[in-house]
């Protein structure tokens, strides 16, 4: 059934969901903490590198005549590293130069620096290629008596982060993987887990289908029975006339249900028969209005057709017969003594057919809207069960829309009013 095939299809999109969500979270947490490692672990082999290089360049101001081992204290031969030594006026001393390709970029950075001492800072600078260089750069001073000099130190780890975004590309390219399969096994579980639940509900449909047709013998035999005792004269007494009478309108109303329950089951098994011939959908909104029309006088409701043309669709005649009917019947049921209900045909292209009911009675609470059409929903149960109501008059009119492939569709606002849309296809294959 489609109900169960959209159940089926929900659950694996809510699962698929959730794992979406889940991996996301796990991507994003494990990129946050391979950045986080691979700079807290660069940006201490810079201090380590500006304290290093910073102690050589005291040594050089104290001892100017004095060899100093630098590879003691600063090592570049294979890790990219680099430093610009300044004097207070910008004057370059000392310098262990970047790679020739970001060598101006670094000069640049170093000339518009406003970066407090001791801080890492990541660079990025893309060349006229197109190719991107990611450095970061720390500053420190050094000072010795009365002078001020400031080290800039820089590493080239442009090979470092390109790693950790082909890192985080594979990570989304194995989560895509992972979530198709997780998506395939969610939507193959919940096959399964639904199957208990689709064998009962198979099992209910049945009894609703055989306890209805079993019913309808012996309700038309309780009708006919109260029928012919009303009929007998020799029945005066008035208490057991209103008991007869009674007893006749409640077996009517359990006719109208079991007969109800039996085209619903009967459309949830796929036995509900149609039979598709052109007719005038003005006609078939005619005859509703004239057989509805003295009901809706008994509580003094005016009850109009606006806008008939001929209109020639492909449906069954008696289905939209009683999609209308019900649609005015649930007009009458919820407008108040004095209100009107207007039946109008819709402008409408060749391909479709557009009428409406449209009523000035309590209207529907928009909380309630999405769930008018569900079978037994009744939004104000008590009035309901007053009327006559059994919940599945619009239940039954969306399955008569289904089985002609159109659409039924409602507006209201509370205590105004309500209008049932309804398009029909002008020619329907069956």
């Amino acid at each position: 059934m489609e109900i169960f095939g959209r159940s089926r299809r929900r659950l694996a999109f809510a699962y698929a969901l959730i794992m979406c969500i889940f991996l996301a979270v796990i991507i994003f947490v494990v990129h946050v903490a391979m950045n986080w490692s691979m700079f807290s672990e660069q940006a201490q082999e810079l201090s380590d590198a500006a304290n290093g290089v910073a102690e050589v360049q005291v040594m050089y101001l104290q001892n100017p005549t004095e060899t100093v081992d630098e590879n003691r204290y600063y090592k570049s031969a294979n890790d990219r590293l680099f430093f610009y030594i300044f004097t207070e006026d910008k004057q370059l001393i000392r310098f262990e130069r970047a790679s020739f390709r970001i060598e101006q970029f670094i000069l640049d950075v170093i000339e518009s620096w406003n970066i407090p001492e001791g801080k890492v800072e990541v660079f990025r600078h893309s060349n006229e290629t197109g190719r991107l260089t990611t450095v970061m750069m720390t500053s420190k001073k050094i000072i010795n008596d009365n002078t001020v000099q400031t080290l800039y130190v820089g590493k080239d780890v442009t090979a470092l982060y390109s790693g950790l975004q082909k890192a985080t590309y594979a990570q989304i390219f194995l989560g895509f993987i992972a979530l198709l399969i997780a998506s395939a096994i969610g939507y193959f579980m919940a096959g399964r887990t639904l199957v208990p639940i689709k064998e009962a509900y198979d099992k209910q449909k049945q009894f609703a289908a055989d306890a209805s047709h079993e019913l309808r013998t012996p309700l038309a035999v309780a009708m006919a029975s109260a029928e012919l005792l009303l009929a007998d004269p020799s029945i005066k007494d008035p208490f057991l006339r209103q008991v007869l009478e009674d007893l006749k309108s409640e077996v009517k109303k359990m006719t109208n249900l079991v007969s109800d329950l039996l085209m619903v089951a009967r459309s949830d098994n796929n036995a509900l028969k149609v039979k598709i011939q052109r007719i005038d959908l003005t006609e078939v909104l005619k005859q509703v209005i004239r057989t509805m029309s003295p009901i809706a006088e008994k509580k003094n409701i005016r009850l109009t057709g606006k806008n008939f043309r001929r209109m020639f669709i492909m449906a069954d005649e008696q289905r939209i017969k009683q999609l209308t009917i019900i649609l005015v019947d649930n007009a009458i049921k919820y407008t108040p003594e004095g209100g009107a209900i207007m039946v109008r045909l819709e402008d409408s292209d060749s391909a479709h057919a557009i009428f409406s009911v449209i009523d000035n009675g309590v209207g529907i609470a928009p909380e309630n809207l999405d769930k008018v059409f569900e079978r037994f929903y009744r939004v104000d149960k008590a009035r309901s069960r007053e009327m006559g109501g059994n919940g599945l008059g619009l239940s039954i009119a969306n399955e008569i829309i289904k089985i002609h492939d159109g659409k039924i569709s409602v507006e209201s606002k509370f205590g105004e009013g309500t209008k049932f849309t309804v398009e029909l296809k002008v020619n329907l294959t069956k």
